[in-house]
């Protein structure tokens, strides 16, 4: 694993023509990137650049702008970014600068970002159509309007202005949304390096370890195969894990208490997305097992949904199924399936949908419903299962043995030709595989 992967430039210019190919002859497409992010002062957050122009070009600098202008005789991709500057980069390390951008990056032509504001307005005439993200970036929507003008003040001189203003996520969600071999090297990569995490926490688990050494245990292998996070890593012992977005990390765990740990490595940008939950003493409880074994329970019977041509939301809804018959079945809700089904009251214990699509966000984009009707799945699907329990530790209505348990089991699924595959398989999943792998480290 400690080979690194790359994107070959071949898949980039890919991308863009389907894109340019999907916006048509008359349009142009512009894609700025994320921005530094000040921290406190004058130290920033860590720069993360942003997906859609990763996904288009891999260029990894911020102040930069991705322009497509389908047919252009001139060249059709055009990249504006920052000068070579022997000064800036001493303190903020190397840049590509214009004159590198094009080789490096497969482009028709490159230009100085300072250049926007000149040539930008020039692109813009003659064509129809203008693709962007509005309303995401206000200072760009305004820069945007303005060069849009420009154009308008000269009609007169027989100036073209575009006169449609169409959202790019309506094109480019749709492309992301399907992945492609590249892309899910790269997917399988972050997921192989996330089971590694999750194993290290559950091989060093002991109780009375704090949240945040769990964390240490996850994150550490992350970065050993250069990854990082994908999102703030979930770990709550005992009743913590009961809250949803847990942020804290920094209770001790008590003996007989389950951990939830909720943590992805993000690999070139590609995320993974894995929940376990495990006994930090290395025994589950029979109350604890019940309600582990219905939730694996229930993400088995949402994979089992998982097929090309089924309804997204048929994995939901099996999963609600299954976990509302068991609670039913252990007596932490009563009546009769078919009223509790319709009336929710499953929602007590499970408050989330079952999964969301997964790739370079860890909830990507991508539409999850079409014409109102759930959509249908498709090879180069990516997506997470993660049905749950969460007993609240003060709900009087169950008995106390049920009282403060959280329990997620999540893995990432990839829809194939025929069924799925799960790129987290790896990782123990039931109580007797995660008992198994966590009596490994009292062996050694």
């Amino acid at each position: 694993m400690h080979t690194a992967l790359t994107m070959p430039a071949k898949a980039y210019a890919r991308r863009r023509k389907q894109l340019m190919d999907m916006a048509g002859g008359d349009a142009i497409v512009i894609v700025p990137s994320a921005h530094e992010l000040i921290r406190s002062r004058d130290t920033h957050y860590p720069f993360r650049q942003d997906s859609d122009l990763s996904y288009l070009t891999g260029f990894p600098e911020p102040d930069s702008v991705l322009v497509l202008v389908p047919g252009r005789k001139h060249g059709e991709t055009l990249l504006f970014c920052r000068e070579r500057d022997a000064e800036r980069e001493a303190w903020d390390g190397p840049r590509y600068g214009p004159e590198n951008a094009v080789a490096a990056f497969g482009l028709d032509d490159a230009y100085p970002i300072t250049d926007l504001d000149d040539i930008l307005p020039g692109l813009l005439e003659g064509r129809t159509r203008v693709y962007y993200h509005f309303g995401r970036d206000t200072d760009f929507d305004l820069k945007l309007i303005g060069w849009v003008n420009r154009v308008r003040e000269m009609v007169r001189q027989g100036a073209q202005p575009p006169h449609e203003f169409l959202v790019l996520g309506h094109l480019l969600d749709e492309l992301r949304l399907f992945k492609d071999r590249d892309e899910l090297r790269f997917m399988q990569r972050a997921a192989d390096i996330s089971v590694l995490a999750h194993e290290a926490a559950m091989r060093a688990a002991r109780p009375g370890m704090r949240e945040y050494e769990l964390q240490a245990e996850v994150e550490a292998v992350f970065r050993r195969f250069d990854a990082e996070p994908a999102y703030g890593s979930i770990v709550g012992a005992g009743s913590n894990a009961c809250v949803l977005h847990y942020r804290a990390n920094n209770a001790a765990s008590r003996d007989g208490d389950l951990v939830l740990i909720d943590a992805g490595a993000e690999y070139r940008g590609y995320a993974a997305d894995i929940t376990r939950t495990f006994p930090i003493n290395g025994r589950f409880s029979p109350a604890q097992r019940a309600l582990h074994d219905l939730v694996g329970a229930a993400q088995a019977a949402a994979l089992a949904q998982a097929r090309p041509g089924l309804p997204y939301e048929a994995g939901h809804l099996a999963a609600v199924e299954t976990l509302t018959e068991g609670l039913l079945r252990l007596g932490l809700l009563k009546g009769k399936l078919e009223r509790n089904l319709a009336d929710g009251s499953y929602r007590r214990f499970y408050r989330h949908k079952t999964g969301h699509w997964l790739g370079l966000d860890v909830h990507d984009v991508g539409e999850y419903r079409i014409d109102g009707e759930s959509r249908l799945l498709e090879p180069g699907m990516v997506f997470t299962i993660e049905p749950g329990l969460y007993v609240s530790a003060d709900d009087t209505t169950v008995e106390p043995k049920w009282r403060g348990i959280g329990i997620r089991t999540e893995d990432d699924v990839v829809i194939g030709k025929e069924g799925c595959e799960v790129l987290t398989d790896k990782l123990a999943r039931s109580a007797d595989e995660i008992e198994a792998l966590m009596g490994q480290r009292r062996a050694a």
